[in-house]
């Protein structure tokens, strides 16, 4: 125990001599870990380690000798998109439902949660790898889930099947009754035999529907097959990966953005021919094949955006061109798959969720530009989902009801124009901070090239490490960003808090380089 808490006062840092301080650092410091490896499977787990650990720091601030609350240049950008999302859910059409939307928003204290107990490089260093190690937990399972199968594919439907009946069509992989998975069709005659209605989940690529199946419609005959007017089934394996979240968008994107983290830490390695480039490139791979198993376009974009701004910005020409000639293949392979798993096209006018997008980009930005308040204000956060009939969206009615499938529309959309200009504000800064770090870093390193007396770089330095967890950051933000244009990700609690957590990693890196620079010069004066 003793050796344990050694190694947490060692990397988190602490120092201090008050029994009570230390003590709440060590279990913040705790609820920290588990949070970052509670994000690639779980928003409760996520959700309840930050707030714990976010309660206790503030109880912790207040406890002499007092931390010293870290300041950054994202400060102003972040807390004025706070406040303007505010101002615009007390001025909505449902100020209740708005301002309890404050919550979601509220997700990027994260940022400040980590950054003000990430006080060692080491510690950022091990937390990014831990949040790598637990997200290739579900990278692993995805293709093993899909080896075993899943749910009662149906097949040699008839035209008077109780199934049929209940508007089940050839094909369809049925999942679950009232409640409980589904293995073999004798699961489910078991169901409909002893009640009267059965609610049957199942899956229809792209979307998950309940049907009711009527006991009463049952087929007479001297099998389950007979029962059910089927002539076989299978296990299914055509299904887009969701990991353990349950939905296969929030899973791509948090995938994307921790797959970045990891493209950046093998681009930023020197020696790639090794056991550490060997690792991250498996790692990377499962990732992508992960990912390409979602069959979510716009995050694998995304993830290809975020790959040659790496690269781009790492400044090698020879490594961009083997990144293009590696893309293609992989995209082609993409394409393939999403065809054959959604029947549609990469670019397909005639997909639905295609056509669902254009509707309600349409719906949005009418309902935008109406006046002069919706313009400066927005109509308030979830206010759609109580005046969306009286507003006449989602194609008056005909369209399930969601929401406009694109972070900077649903910004415009419910609060207004200085939000959406306000978090590409936080956007930009947060970028500019990276890319100085980047540019300056580079030009150092030629620096010590060129310079005589430089040594070779020690394999063990944590050089490569700081600056991969910075690319690896930069890479998510054009991710997130371009993903973003056709998700609203933004609102997806899983994924900004991850979004956020690499935020918090990247910019502690960069404000610890900058302590310590200043440190250094203070020594050699």
């Amino acid at each position: 125990m003793q050796k344990f808490l050694n190694w947490l006062d060692s990397i988190a840092q602490i120092e201090t001599g008050n029994p009570l301080s230390k003590w709440l650092e060590r279990i913040v410091f705790i609820f920290l870990i588990l949070m970052i490896l509670s994000a690639p499977h779980s928003i409760a787990a996520t959700q309840i380690s930050w707030l714990s650990g976010m309660f206790l720091w503030m109880i912790r601030l207040f406890i002499k000798p007092r931390p010293t609350f870290v300041k950054t240049p994202l400060d102003f950008a972040l807390w004025a998109f706070f406040a303007w999302s505010a101002i615009s859910s007390v001025f909505s059409y449902d100020p209740a439902t708005s301002i309890d939307r404050l919550r979601n928003v509220a997700l990027f204290l994260i940022f400040y949660f980590v950054i003000n107990n990430f006080k060692t490089v080491r510690a950022v260093r091990f937390l990014a790898s831990a949040l790598i190690f637990s997200c290739m937990v579900n990278v692993l399972w995805t293709p093993l889930e899909r080896i075993f199968g899943r749910g009662v594919e149906i097949h040699g439907l008839s035209a008077n099947s109780p199934l049929a009946k209940a508007r089940l069509e050839e094909g369809d992989t049925l999942l679950e009754a009232n409640g409980k998975k589904l293995k073999t069709p004798d699961d489910l005659i078991g169901f409909v035999e002893q009640n009267e209605i059965t609610n049957v989940k199942f899956y229809r690529p792209d979307f998950y529907f309940i049907v009711e199946v009527k006991q009463a419609d049952l087929l007479n005959g001297a099998n389950t097959f007979e029962k059910l007017g089927i002539t076989g089934w299978k296990k299914s394996r055509n299904w887009r990966s969701a990991g353990f979240y349950g939905h296969y968008t929030t899973y791509a994107e948090v995938l994307q953005l921790i797959a970045a983290l990891v493209f950046g830490l093998f681009i930023a390695l020197d020696k790639k021919h090794s056991r550490r480039g060997a690792i991250l490139l498996l790692c990377l791979l499962a990732m992508t094949f992960a990912l390409i198993l979602t069959v979510t376009r716009a995050s694998q974009l995304g993830f290809l955006a975020a790959a040659f701004a790496i690269v781009f910005i790492n400044g090698s020409r020879k490594m961009l061109l083997a990144l293009a000639l590696i893309a293609l293949p992989l995209g082609i392979v993409a394409l393939i798959f999403v065809q054959q798993s959604r029947q549609v096209g990469f670019f397909d006018q005639k997909d639905d969720s295609t056509i669902y997008r254009q509707t309600v980009y349409k719906e949005g930005f009418n309902l935008w530009t109406k006046d002069a308040r919706n313009f400066f204000l927005g109509v308030g956060m979830d206010s759609i989902k109580r005046y969306a009939k009286e507003w006449r969206l989602f194609d008056d009615g005909k369209l399930p009801m969601g929401h406009f499938h694109s972070t900077p529309l649903q910004l415009l959309v419910e609060r207004g124009l200085p939000a959406l200009l306000l978090w590409l504000w936080v956007l930009w800064r947060y970028g500019k901070i990276l890319l100085r770090y980047l540019q300056i870093e580079s030009r150092e390193s030629r620096v010590k090239i060129l310079s005589p007396k430089s040594k070779i770089q020690n394999p063990k330095s944590s050089g490569w490490q700081k600056k991969g967890i910075i690319l690896g950051g930069f890479g998510s933000l054009v991710g997130f960003f371009t993903s973003g244009l056709v998700h609203f990700n933004l609102g997806d609690a899983e994924v900004a808090m991850v979004f956020f957590m690499l935020m918090g990693l990247s910019v502690s890196l960069v404000i610890q380089e900058s302590e310590s620079k200043v440190d250094n010069l203070n020594l050699e004066s």
